[in-house]
């Protein structure tokens, strides 16, 4: 029996910012649901950069891939900066069967109006289930075609038609099987495990495949801002200690310029926590500052949420103006996350399959029942959490929950008299 032949797929992993429109778009979900499922379909063996085994660095192996793969899809979404260079050196030494596709709102940083580029649409983090079917239906046959027509798509081969390299294509097709040997536990199944085990709140368990995730992809946001998470949330060995090496952790993505909300709204949450323990003001006043800035460069709610809640903190332990001035910009803030929450629900969140994505909803009612309790909505808050509740998948959640709005109730009652 013939072996399969092969596409390679060069995209961004995980959830990426797209700095041209500041949402956040989940990479893996386009690559999950459309790009993986319209290869297979096609009769092809898919595989990914994070597919690969390899000893040292991945260069050879990748290289090899894009020079001697039947396909290449690449995904230019978020401005991958490795995605485009990848693409160029495959326009360079193929001259057919490269695919390329991108987000529809993406801004190319360059003239490459010369390309055919398929486009699909993002909601946010999700892809709308027909979307996906319409474009994992064209991928496919996209992929048919060019395998079967073979035209030239590369500019490189259009404007210099006499370039010959077929020789070589066929000497490093021999060699791909050994570079696209598929991993024994690829990131996909750690990914799994890593959600079964927060899913499960065993932090630790968590922590593992979080570690394991990162070697093999150590560039990868998601994957860092995942493991900053987890770490605190395990308090191992103490509470504090968990908190600085999460804060350690968090300071590869370089939380002082970043424009990403995730990795803002983590800096917060560490920050918070720290100064719950320490009740050191500096902690405060980051914490503060995180917030309030992933707040509003993306309009995100889950920093406005938490910026508010710090900000009736910081009341607490202010005086005057200063404090009359935090309790009204939170009034003010908690109205706009209610706005933003509500056009969000309006929009619908959906999963892989098209189904309602209890994740998200979760704290979109979960920020909706706060925002309501801290204006002193309160019977419109108890339907809220009762929706929250009812959405929550993993536990934790609701009792993280819970416990954030004891808090806050508190504050309240404590607050100076505006």
């Amino acid at each position: 029996m013939p072996d399969k032949k092969k596409c390679f797929v060069i995209m961004g992993f995980g959830e990426k910012t797209d700095l041209a429109t500041s949402r956040i778009l989940d990479l893996d979900k386009t690559y999950r649901i459309i790009i993986k499922k319209a290869v297979e379909e096609a009769g092809l063996e898919c595989i990914r950069a994070d597919d690969i085994i390899h000893s040292g660095i991945i260069d050879k192996p990748m290289y090899e891939l894009l020079f001697a793969a039947d396909v290449v899809v690449a995904d230019l979404s978020t401005s991958n900066a490795n995605a485009i260079y990848e693409l160029g050196v495959r326009h360079a030494l193929r001259p057919c069967t490269t695919i390329v596709i991108a987000e529809k709102q993406f801004k190319f940083p360059f003239d490459i109006g010369h390309l055919l580029i398929r486009p699909y649409e993002h909601l946010g983090k999700g892809i709308d289930a027909e979307e996906a079917d319409r474009v994992r239906a064209e991928l496919k046959k996209a992929i048919q075609t060019v395998l079967e027509k073979q035209d030239v798509d590369s500019p490189v081969f259009t404007f210099l038609p006499n370039l010959a390299m077929a020789k070589l294509i066929d000497k490093l097709q021999e060699k791909i099987e050994e570079a696209a040997v598929k991993a024994d536990e690829n990131t996909s199944e750690l990914m799994e495990l890593f959600k079964e085990a927060r899913a499960d709140e065993n932090w630790k368990g968590a922590k593992r495949n979080l570690k394991r995730l990162f070697e093999k992809r150590p560039k990868d946001d998601y994957i860092i801002q995942q493991l900053a998470l987890a770490t605190y949330k395990g308090k191992d060995p103490d509470a504090l200690t968990a908190l600085e090496e999460a804060k350690q952790i968090l300071q590869s993505l370089n939380p002082q310029q970043t424009a990403d909300p995730e990795t803002l709204g983590i800096w917060g949450a560490i920050h918070k926590r720290l100064w719950e323990l320490k009740q050191d003001r500096q902690y405060l006043d980051e914490g503060i500052w995180a917030y309030e800035k992933g707040f509003y460069l993306k309009n995100d709610y889950y920093n406005g949420i938490n910026f508010a809640f710090l900000l009736n903190v910081r009341a607490t332990i202010s005086a005057g103006k200063e404090a009359i001035a935090d309790i009204v910009i939170a009034e003010r803030v908690r109205k706009k996350v209610l706005a933003i929450c509500e056009d969000l629900l309006k929009k619908g969140m959906k999963d892989d399959e098209g189904n309602p994505d209890k994740e998200q909803l979760f704290w979109l009612h979960a920020s909706i029942a706060e925002a309501l309790t801290g204006i002193g909505e309160n019977e419109k808050a108890k339907e809220a959490l009762a929706s929250a509740v009812k959405e929550a998948p993993e536990s934790w959640m609701k009792e993280t929950l819970n416990e954030q709005l004891e808090k806050l109730k508190q504050l309240l009652e404590t607050a100076p008299v505006v």
